[in-house]
């Protein structure tokens, strides 16, 4: 019996849920995903599902903002017995395309991007630098040997005219 992708989120997603305790948040490696789970000490429960790249804080971020959310809009009566065909919770595609890019939807997210980004320009301006010094090293001790040469050349050029006068 093959299990749809949908079939397979809902039951790994019941699964977890069941073994997780109240007031929890936990990640559980199923195949290639992680699972994401938060169950609230109210019983409310959420699961995100997604793979392993995805910053484990973005995803408990998503999970504690819809569940506030949920608990706002959605009576708590309705909530063991409903069903996305019964609860109507329409914020919900509008977070989950916002989360899709984790950069854009975490703050701390975007601020670690700019970061590694920084680092990277940072460390090619420094092996620029580097490199200057070393050509810059080059310039001197050539300079140094020119000058050395000029002062042979010059030594060498009294001598010859020293021994020759004019008349």
């Amino acid at each position: 019996m093959f299990l749809s992708v949908q079939e397979f989120m809902t039951f790994t997603s019941q699964l977890i849920v069941e073994r997780s305790a109240k007031g929890s948040r936990a990640s559980v490696k199923e195949q290639e995903y992680l699972c994401h789970v938060y169950v609230r000490n109210d019983s409310l429960a959420g699961v995100v599902i997604a793979d392993s790249e995805y910053p484990s804080r973005v995803a408990f971020t998503l999970l504690e903002k819809v569940l506030d959310e949920f608990s706002k809009q959605v009576d708590r009566i309705e909530w063991p017995v409903g069903s996305p065909a019964t609860i109507h919770y329409t914020a919900l595609d509008g977070h989950l395309s916002r989360y899709q890019n984790p950069r854009e939807a975490d703050p701390m997210s975007k601020v670690q991007a700019e970061l590694d980004e920084t680092k990277i320009i940072l460390h090619n301006t420094m092996e620029s630098l580097l490199e200057r010094g070393e050509k810059l090293d080059d310039l001197v001790s050539k300079s140094e040997v020119l000058g050395t040469q000029s002062k042979a050349f010059y030594k060498t050029a009294r001598k010859q005219n020293s021994c020759c006068a004019v008349m």
